[in-house]
């Protein structure tokens, strides 16, 4: 077998034969008539009529011998035969071909529409064009790429030779239309926020930090959706907005974590989470049927229907049940002591955070759907109050042991807010890198007066459980590391 170099030594000697035959091997036009799909759509009458057509795309197979080729061509569509014969297409045309094209070129062809005596549509093909060279050979059809960082490193191979993960990534832009089309129908409309923000909101989680060289500023991308912003929107008094945005966490990489990745966020005036709740699980039953088909699911060795009951599950309560700690009770030390006697590793001493590990420690034991509530305060400084002073009204949507989503009624006393803000910085001056740095304007704002909201986000997490594949996996191109010299 011929290796990468030797194949692309040949292929520059044929790129270079193009050139001396006065053929530009990249031209920037292209005579396409009809992309393949409306050639199969539209097969009958075009060979009926005898119409000659000019098709286009990339040369996936090429098969044949002496006087007569079959070549199988892709347009990003369909794919679709063509012949070429040397007493058809003429014989130095055909000779020139033999000389010149390789499987993975991008070429058009002119010709007839005719069925085979096998019943396959095909293209008798009367005349041809390279419109890109290819200087590299394809991966085998049957085994494609198989190393996973080749995989993701050079995407457009893995979509180009594997259908599933081209049909993946039209599935997942299905998901997000079925969204804004979902947020539109009940009268939601879509805005705008910004991804710099010199303090980030919205989310506990460690930001990527730059410099705006104009304003001799350091920034920070967003590791939420406009929380804020939406917020003062509420106050500017446009009732319900919503945004689909990146947003960007500089955390650990997992099979639902990543470092890029697109989120939903709404706010609704007027509203608590109880509307929310019942908006959010109209919206995800509107997205599983719409987008996947079913309102049932496997993931992760779990099984749930959407369909059916979405009960409450108290965050206390349930940790309480799972472990026996009671959170509001217990000090740092014991719950260091029972982590420490389920074998589950932690990071930080502070009570925020051993009480969020005992609950992710629970969350895998419940498949959902469900809701997880009455959250404590300490861990939702953004959300409003229960009449017990200790828990806040936070709602997580759970499916296959994780959290896809996250809604408040939020808070709008500008006091309590201010006091929730300061606790969180002491967090930061002790070390918490994801802690939720503080916003004094935010608060000013407040001050000016907020209405009643009910806010709520999601993100691609969601569409990874539904369709049980590691995050990564589904994003068109994952952060990769340089390749070593």
């Amino acid at each position: 077998m011929s290796s990468i170099d030797e194949i692309r030594d040949a292929r520059l000697k044929k790129l270079e034969l193009l050139k001396e035959r006065g053929v530009n091997p990249y031209p920037a036009e292209s005579k396409r008539e009809i992309s393949l799909k409306e050639a199969i759509d539209d097969f009958n009458n075009l060979e009926k009529s005898g119409d000659q057509k000019w098709i286009a795309g990339r040369i996936m197979s090429i098969r044949g011998q002496g006087a007569i080729v079959f070549i199988t061509l892709y347009d990003g569509t369909v794919l679709f035969q063509a012949l070429l014969k040397k007493d058809i297409l003429s014989e130095e045309k055909f000779n020139f071909w033999n000389e010149v094209v390789d499987i993975g070129d991008f070429i058009e062809v002119k010709g007839k529409f005719f069925t085979t005596n096998r019943g396959e549509k095909t293209l008798e093909a009367i005349d041809w064009h390279m419109l890109s060279k290819s200087l590299r050979p394809l991966p085998e059809k049957w085994h494609g790429l198989v190393d996973v960082e080749e995989r993701f490193r050079k995407r457009y191979l893995d979509i180009l030779m594997n259908s599933e993960i081209k049909d993946i990534f039209e599935k997942k832009a299905k998901f997000w239309d079925t969204t804004r089309e979902f947020m539109k129908s009940k009268g939601f409309l879509e805005v705008e926020t910004p991804t710099l923000e010199t303090t980030t909101g919205g989310a506990e989680a460690t930001p990527f930090k730059t410099h705006h060289n104009d304003y001799d500023l350091d920034v920070y991308l967003r590791i939420s959706v406009g929380e804020l912003w939406q917020k003062r929107l509420m106050a500017a008094g446009m009732p319900k907005t919503f945004e689909i945005g990146r947003a960007y966490r500089n955390e650990g990489t997992s099979p639902e974590h990543a470092q890029e990745f697109t989120n939903m966020e709404f706010y609704w005036a007027y509203a608590d989470y109880n509307d929310g709740m019942k908006l959010v699980r109209e919206m995800y039953i509107d997205i599983a049927k719409k987008v996947f088909g079913t309102t049932k699911f496997t993931s992760k060795g779990y099984t749930f229907d959407l369909g059916g009951e979405w009960p409450h599950i108290d965050y206390v309560a349930e940790i309480q049940k799972q472990t026996g700690v009671d959170i509001h009770k217990a000090s740092v030390k014991e719950m260091e002591k029972k982590l420490k006697e389920l074998r589950v590793e932690y990071d930080g001493d502070n009570k925020e955070r051993l009480m969020d590990t005992l609950w992710k420690y629970c969350r895998k034991n419940i498949a959902g759907p469900a809701f997880l509530v009455n959250h404590p305060t300490l861990v939702a400084p953004l959300a409003k109050s229960n009449p017990d002073g200790r828990t806040v009204q936070r709602f997580q949507p759970i499916f296959a042991g994780s959290e896809v989503g996250n809604g408040y009624s939020e808070l709008n006393d500008p006091i309590d807010q201010d006091e929730r803000f300061k606790v969180q910085q002491k967090l930061i001056d002790k070390g918490d890198t994801e802690a939720m740095m503080a916003d004094f304007e935010f608060v000013e704002m407040l001050e000016y007066g907020m209405p009643p909201t009910c806010g709520f986000g999601f993100g691609e997490r969601m569409f990874a459980i539904l369709l049980d594949k590691p995050l990564r996996e589904l994003q068109t191109f994952p952060l990769m590391k340089p390749k070593p010299e």
